[in-house]
């Protein structure tokens, strides 16, 4: 029998229905789409087949299988993620987010399941020791686009030049390199920044500035948000966090232990 060609109309009624129908099926109620930005290991990032691989990938695959849901992980920009979030694109970001109160002001926040601060990575031939050792004039500073380290500079930093950087690996490198004279980031960036440039950096790793981090969640989601919290209690309880610690990140575990900081979990 031969079939009739769809006319122009058919097509027509046919895209307006996978419009109004296609996209409400593919976020049913059985699908966790979570975002974060897949170029932070060991937290989020790529394996050698370019799939989603680390540790808050491995929590969002926890998180999922206890609300008994599919897990789709989109890759979205760091400064995407919460507008990705209020537009309902995504559910939640697990992407190594600190909690602050300006973030707040937009989404909703889970109790935090990690512990950090803000570290600074200089040449090796630099005397600084401290924050304020930095903030002179003449003095030019790396901080990544859209993160907390991005946010303390702008308030805090009075004298030294701010320079943004959308790639940590590239503010690192030009610290490596010195041709700018310090790099501000994240406690466990600056360690892992200083291990692949130990020959010409020094890393500052006590902390100026305490953080948390936690999950995200769009303002007013409250049963999200109360299966979330659940979810991050049960995982610290049964050792998950400890796993998670000891698989992604042993030698950091060791050596913060051996200098006397607290480990982040």
């Amino acid at each position: 029998m031969k079939r009739n060609r769809p006319t122009g109309l058919t097509i027509g009624i046919a895209a307006i229905l996978q419009l109004l129908f296609g996209c409400s099926k593919e976020r049913d109620n059985n699908l966790l789409v979570v975002g974060m930005e897949l170029s932070y290991p060991p937290f989020e990032m790529t394996d050698e087949q370019n799939q989603p691989t680390g540790i808050s990938v491995e929590m969002a695959e926890a998180l999922s299988r206890e609300l008994g849901k599919e897990l789709r992980i989109e890759n979205i920009p760091f400064a995407g993620l919460i507008p990705s979030l209020r537009t309902g694109k995504i559910d939640l970001i697990i992407s190594s987010m600190t909690r602050t109160e300006e973030r707040a002001q937009s989404i909703d926040f889970s109790n935090s399941y990690l512990d950090t601060g803000l570290c600074i990575l200089v040449p090796n031939t630099s005397s600084s020791e401290s924050i304020g050792d930095i903030d002179v004039p003449g003095t030019t500073v790396a901080v990544k686009q859209g993160t907390t380290s991005h946010i303390y500079a702008n308030q805090h930093l009075k004298d030294a030049e701010i320079l943004l950087f959308e790639d940590e690996a590239a503010a690192a490198l030009e610290v490596a390199q010195g041709k700018i004279d310090a790099f501000i980031y994240d406690q466990i960036s600056i360690y892992l920044n200083w291990r692949k440039h130990s020959e010409t950096t020094r890393a500052l790793l006590g902390p100026f500035n305490q953080e948390s981090w936690a999950i995200g969640v769009k303002k007013g989601n409250t049963a999200l948000l109360e299966d979330v919290n659940a979810f991050l209690n049960k995982f610290d309880s049964s050792g998950g966090f400890d796993a998670l610690g000891d698989k992604y990140l042993a030698e950091e575990k060791r050596i913060f232990r051996e200098l006397g900081y607290p480990f982040f979990f």
